[in-house]
């Protein structure tokens, strides 16, 4: 077969494993805002070299462009292959893509052809990819059933799925996928929330892995996580879906939320600074009373009225609306927090 060959994204969604490397070899900024998942980030142009080359294509002369791209790319191709490809062996099987398929992939595909692997260039490159999740999601999403974990916020939701996953359930952890645990507190330290696109292929991805014939594992989510919309069919689906009714007393759900917010525990300032943001729903004088409760150190206090006053009437709002099948769905009691606890229900709840 002559290398390198062309491949339409349809055949590698459903053979993604034969690639030993999916390369992309577009600029880091546009593989950090998306890229295909397990690809590593080889660009023949970084952001700089790509902006100077394109404005020098539109606004000088396309052919003075062509030769300052290519001896940048040629440049940035050699680095890659005496940094990164030099130990791999005639066999390695890379998959190169760039936006459209173009110039950028034809040429480290061509050179790495030239050497003796056997290298497949992506047909379509991201753009292809990207039209392959606009059109596919929505039917991967409902291939599959869903056993949706409900519960007021702090009764362990989150956990519980991090529990089901290490007992190799099939689980779609949206929070953890967003970035954000879906509050006013939501954003996770030192983590900025991937783009709607990145978001929406890490869901693809997860879902590719599974088994149709088993149920999936997920947690009621609004429709937005953080500044993330969740796809409507997938919210669809959760809301046709079995529940799962988590209850875990005031005092348990207290100390969790204090252990998984921690970071507001060590920083009043910043918790404060957050829930000024609720001053319309709640008025001046409560948060003023919640300020008093943190200047004082009562935090445990602080977050007892923030479940019973805020998340508590908010979580049973949208639950009632939104979930009709919880008001038939037994109670399930979680009775600890500590590990082996979520453990066991999650074995509980499979076995089921």
């Amino acid at each position: 077969m002559k290398y390198p060959t062309l491949l339409p994204f349809s055949e590698l969604a459903v053979r993604p494993k034969e690639f030993d490397q999916i390369i992309d070899v577009r600029s880091p900024a546009e593989f950090a805002h998306d890229h295909i998942p397990g690809a590593i980030n080889c660009p023949v142009l970084d952001d700089e070299e790509r902006i100077r080359v394109g404005l020098m294509y539109k606004q000088v002369d396309a052919f003075e462009a062509k030769k300052i791209g290519a001896a940048l790319v040629a440049k940035n191709i050699a680095h890659h292959i005496e940094k990164r490809f030099l130990h791999y062996p005639r066999s390695w099987k890379p998959l190169i893509y760039c936006w459209r398929g173009g110039n950028r992939s034809g040429s480290m595909a061509h050179i790495l052809a030239k050497i003796g692997w056997p290298v497949v260039q992506l047909e379509g490159g991201y753009k292809a990819y990207r039209q392959h999740i606009n059109t596919e999601l929505s039917k991967l999403i409902g291939q599959f059933r869903y056993r949706v974990i409900c519960g007021t916020t702090g009764c362990g939701k989150s956990r519980l799925l991090q529990a089901l996953q290490t007992q190799n359930a099939q689980v779609v952890d949206l929070e953890k996928l967003a970035a954000h645990r879906g509050s006013v507190l939501g954003d996770m330290q030192d983590t900025n929330q991937p783009s709607q696109k990145a978001f929406e292929s890490s869901i693809w991805y997860t879902l590719l892995q599974f088994d149709s014939s088993k149920p999936v594992y997920i947690e009621s989510e609004s429709k937005k996580v953080g500044n993330l919309r969740v796809p409507p069919h997938l919210i669809e689906c959760m809301r046709n879906s079995a529940c799962i009714n988590l209850k875990l007393m005031d005092e348990l759900r207290i100390s969790l939320l204090m252990q998984d917010y921690a970071h507001f525990v060590t920083q009043p300032t910043e918790l404060m600074r957050r829930l000024q943001f609720l001053t319309p729903l709640h008025g001046k004088e409560k948060i003023n009373r919640w300020r008093n409760l943190s200047d004082q150190g009562l935090l445990a206090d602080l977050v007892h009225e923030l479940i019973n006053t805020h998340y508590d009437p908010t979580y049973l709002r949208s639950i009632q609306r939104n979930f009709p099948q919880l008001g038939q769905t037994p109670v399930t009691h979680l009775t600890g927090i500590a590990e082996r606890d979520f453990l066991a229900l999650a074995q509980e709840l499979m076995a089921v």
